[in-house]
C-alpha cells in the first residue's frame, strides 16, 4: 500500500504567491509579514515569492484564478480579514471569498490557501494575526508548501 504526505520542502523552482487585501491593514500585513517569513525560513528564496494585493476579500478570488491559470506558482496563498459588523455583508464577503477561493483551487488544481479571516471583533483578529492564537499567515504558509510537495508528489505518481 502506498502511502503519500507532503513535507515542508518546498519543490526545485517552486515559487509561491501571497495574495492579500488591503483592507484592515493592520492585521492583513501581518499576515503577509508572517507568511513571507515562514516561506523564507522553510528554503523558499526571495525571488520565488510574489506578493499581489487587491482591494479586499472579495476580490482574492478573480486574483487567484489570474495567477493559477497563469501556471507559474506552486501553491497560492490567499490572505485577509473580513470584520462582522452590522449587515449581512460580512457573511456575503467571507463566504464568497472561501467560495470563490475553493473554486479556484478546485478548477485549477492549484492549492489556494485560504488565510482569510472572518471574526466578530478586531480583537480576535489581532489574536489570530500574531497573538495569542498564532499567526494564520504562518500556517497558510506552511500548508502551502506541503500542499506543492503533496501535489508534485502525486504528479510524478500519475506521470
Amino acid at each position: 500500500m502506498s502511502h503519500f504526505e507532503g513535507q515542508l520542502r518546498p519543490p526545485p523552482q517552486a515559487r509561491f504567491a501571497i495574495l492579500a487585501s488591503r483592507w484592515n491593514p493592520r492585521i492583513v500585513d501581518a499576515l503577509v509579514t508572517s507568511a513571507r517569513a515562514t516561506l523564507l525560513a522553510n528554503g523558499v528564496a526571495e525571488e520565488a515569492i510574489d506578493v499581489v494585493r487587491v482591494p479586499g476579500a472579495w476580490e482574492l478570488p478573480v486574483a487567484a484564478r489570474i495567477l493559477a491559470q497563469g501556471g507559474r506558482h506552486a501553491a497560492i496563498i490567499a490572505l485577509g480579514c473580513v470584520v462582522r459588523g452590522d449587515t449581512r455583508h460580512y457573511e456575503q464577503v467571507a463566504d464568497g471569498a472561501a467560495q470563490g477561493l475553493m473554486q479556484v483551487a478546485l478548477t485549477s488544481g492549484v492549492p489556494v490557501l485560504n488565510g482569510v479571516l472572518a471574526v466578530e471583533r478586531f480583537e480576535d483578529a489581532l489574536a489570530r494575526a500574531g497573538g495569542s492564537h498564532g499567526n494564520k499567515g504562518e500556517e497558510a504558509a506552511l500548508a502551502a508548501i506541503e500542499m506543492a510537495d503533496l501535489c508534485r508528489a502525486l504528479q510524478e505518481v500519475r506521470a
